[in-house]
């Protein structure tokens, strides 16, 4: 797959993602996807929450890996 393939894969599944977080008073925002890696920005509720990082790995990318494999890692941008 393409990078700019993957990128719009990616964005996809941030849109799916999205009401969930909006739900509980987050947000999600696609930064870039560089090197295997790709930047978001939680905010909202998100931004200083105790459960940022389980959110972030557990929930994010654990999804986003499943989807797309060459995906190495998630990491939030504050």
């Amino acid at each position: 797959m393409k990078e700019n393939e993957i990128e719009i894969k990616i964005k996809n599944l941030i849109e799916k993602i999205r009401p969930y977080l909006i739900n509980d008073g987050g947000n999600i925002e696609f930064i870039k996807y560089e090197d295997n890696i790709v930047y978001v920005k939680l905010t909202g509720a998100c931004d200083g929450c105790p459960m940022l990082d389980i959110t972030l790995k557990d929930g994010i990318e654990d999804l986003l890996i499943n989807e797309i494999p060459e995906i190495k890692e998630v990491r939030n941008v504050s």
